[in-house]
């Protein structure tokens, strides 16, 4: 348990390290990260079952080569590829918000270091090393939070694609 008070104290310095900003980016992140699991947990275990259902309620149709049959399959590919999509913009616009959130940090850090230079006159590089660190840890973190759900957020719109495409081509004609 004492890893445990130790990690936190370690999030705790590096929170204070980079500012107030630093906790818009965690948030921004635990939300992203949210959604990104949520979008695997539905494409790997409710998807299935919804897909399973669309088909079996295609196949139970006699017709399946008329105009009114044409236009129900593509409302069943249609709604099955909204819930597939759900949440993969909110995902794709967090990811560009953390880089926002980093340089917003850049811009209160450099503040920080231009009142230090007001008040000690520009001379003192200990207190500048404060506002520094604000200015630099908070685009670091923007960017690390950014670059981990960048590739999660292009899988899940390449899998959404995928899965849309597979089910179109299993409600065929017969």
């Amino acid at each position: 348990m004492i890893w445990f008070y130790q990690a936190l104290g370690s999030i705790r310095e590096f929170m204070a390290l980079g500012g107030d900003v630093l906790w818009a980016i965690m948030f921004v992140l635990f939300l992203m990260w949210t959604f990104i699991l949520e979008r695997i947990w539905y494409i790997y275990r409710v998807y299935p079952a919804r897909k399973r259902v669309v088909v079996a309620k295609w196949e139970t149709r006699s017709d399946t080569s008329s105009w009114y049959a044409r236009k129900i399959r593509e409302g069943l590919i249609s709604e099955a590829a909204v819930a597939l999509k759900r949440n993969i913009g909110l995902i794709k616009a967090l990811i560009a918000i953390c880089p926002l959130l980093g340089l917003m940090g850049t811009v209160t850090g450099m503040i920080t270091v231009f009142d230090v230079m007001t008040f000690s006159g520009g001379g003192n590089a200990r207190a500048m090393a404060g506002g520094v660190s604000m200015a630099t840890v908070p685009t670091m973190a923007g960017m690390v939070a950014a670059l981990s759900g960048v590739y999660f957020g292009t899988w899940l719109e390449h899998k959404t694609q995928t899965e849309t495409e597979k089910l179109e081509d299993l409600l065929q004609h017969h």
